[in-house]
């Protein structure tokens, strides 16, 4: 590649992928099951990205393109190391996420002040029971802030697909979390 080419590869590459690492980080946590794994996953995800930059067509969905391609580095990469992939513990990543949290958080953040104890151990372990499909589609949706079509790209599904998996999980976790809600006054008799 010359010089050229790869001085007005690089600002746009950086301005429009690069702020949608911290997301990819977060899922490759949950799909491979560990930190290191992860990294290197982003890693091979972004260097991927960077070397295909001229296929991605600008003004289309730059995360769905990235989840795209992470997901088949993933698939390529670790499912082929083993014939059944390692499940997921969301709970050992709610304790991660804990343990590295105030190092990474910034204390006047707003939505941090919110949202800091939202996943206690009755939620995390009420989402972990969740069927896979509705687990990964929840997530994505209620704590990534994916999109509809982001979603369906990533799972490789129709969006109505995407639709019924996130509203059928948000009624699963519902009559799991309803106790839960009575005892933390989330809800009242009343209600």
């Amino acid at each position: 590649m010359n010089n050229t080419l790869l001085q007005k590869k690089h600002p746009e590459f950086e301005a429009e992928a690069i702020p949608h690492m911290d997301i990819l980080y977060n899922y490759a946590v949950r799909m491979t099951g560990n930190s290191a794994d992860a990294s290197d996953l982003v890693q091979e995800t972004y260097l991927k990205a960077f070397r295909f930059w001229d296929k991605y067509e600008k003004g289309t969905n730059i995360r769905a393109w990235l989840f795209r391609i992470m997901k088949n580095t993933y698939i390529n990469r670790y499912r082929k190391e083993s014939k059944e992939p390692n499940t997921v513990d969301y709970e050992e990543i709610a304790n991660f996420y804990n343990t590295i949290r105030d190092r990474y958080v910034d204390q006047n953040d707003l939505q941090e002040k919110i949202f800091s104890g939202l996943l206690e151990d009755d939620v995390a372990q009420a989402i972990e029971s969740l069927p896979e499909e509705f687990k990964t589609a929840v997530i994505l949706s209620d704590i990534e802030g994916l999109k509809y079509e982001e979603i369906a790209e990533f799972v490789d599904c129709l969006i109505g697909t995407v639709r019924s998996r996130i509203h059928r999980g948000r009624k699963m976790l519902q009559s799991k979390l309803l106790k839960y809600a009575k005892e933390h006054g989330y809800i009242t008799e009343k209600s």
